[in-house]
């Protein structure tokens, strides 16, 4: 229960290191990278906007495949002041950070213009990634968020790659069944954001007629053998205490519940997550 008391940062930082998410988002990564490489003359050097980066462990392949910029968005200074003495110790002069909300910055077109002179100095994206970070932005945005995006952000040829947790599952070791049997219970409310249906439906936009799109999921695991660790994902994943406030007796059921269904069992907590990748004039 003392988990709960985690900062975000740590927790999320257990959840990297010792799930399966970041290799699933990475080997994921690479796909997108290869069909753009194979479309794109091999002299053209590409540029990334990398939206609620954090200190992602997929930096590492973005500083190397995008040399004519990475450009990470977040919200939060400390990731980024990583990430920021990372390249200045290394001498790594392709990154740039950027501090913003995305939500606000990013959604009207004529705001993702303005964001384009002034963050971005005027230069159009290749690829554009938005892991882990569509939670932040109410559904009924998402579309606004992605045709700004598409006909403001990103160049004449590139890919938009958004990933996030699928909204159903009736596994109960999973991370959406715990978040809607719970939050559900105890506050009445669940995940609706679905990123594949969602894909689904902007398919039919006329904005996207001349994009490809491809929708896949996939099932990672985490597992770490220290319970104290493992509950402050739980907690990560429950939003609290930052969205939802569970109370002491609520803290205490739900740790029960995962010490004797997951934990004693040896059980991973899985994570089954939805891909969206949009492809703008790249053939497939």
């Amino acid at each position: 229960m003392r988990a709960g008391d985690s900062d975000m940062y740590d927790e999320d930082l257990i959840w990297s290191q010792c799930s399966g998410d970041k290799t699933d988002i990475g080997m994921e990564l690479m796909q997108v990278i290869r069909v753009m490489n194979k479309a794109l003359p091999l002299e053209k050097k590409l540029k990334v906007l990398s939206i609620g980066s954090g200190s992602e462990p997929q930096f590492k392949i973005l500083k190397a495949a995008f040399q004519s910029g990475v450009n990470l968005l977040d919200v939060d200074s400390v990731p980024l002041e990583i990430i920021r003495k990372y390249a200045e110790q290394r001498s790594i002069k392709n990154v740039s950070t950027i501090q913003a909300d995305y939500t606000k910055a990013l959604i009207k077109q004529t705001d993702a213009e303005q964001f384009l002179r002034k963050s971005l100095h005027g230069k159009k994206q290749d690829l554009i990634t938005l892991h882990h970070s569509l939670y932040y932005c109410e559904e009924k945005e998402w579309t606004d968020l992605f045709t700004s995006l598409y006909k403001k952000i990103m160049a004449r040829r590139g890919t938009i790659h958004a990933v996030m947790m699928s909204s159903k599952s009736q596994d109960q070791s999973s991370t959406t069944w715990l978040y809607n049997h719970f939050a559900g219970r105890f506050f009445d409310c669940h995940n609706h954001q679905d990123l594949k249906l969602f894909g689904t439906e902007l398919e039919k936009n006329k904005a996207f007629a001349r994009a490809k799109f491809t929708r896949k999921t996939h099932k990672v695991r985490f597992w770490i053998d220290d319970f104290e660790k493992f509950m402050s994902v739980v907690w990560m994943i429950l939003l609290y205490p930052n969205v939802h406030k569970y109370t002491p007796e609520q803290k205490e059921e739900i740790t029960g519940y995962i010490y004797h269904n997951l934990w004693i069992r040896k059980k991973p907590l899985v994570q089954m997550q939805d891909h969206l990748i949009i492809l703008k004039n790249l053939g497939g």
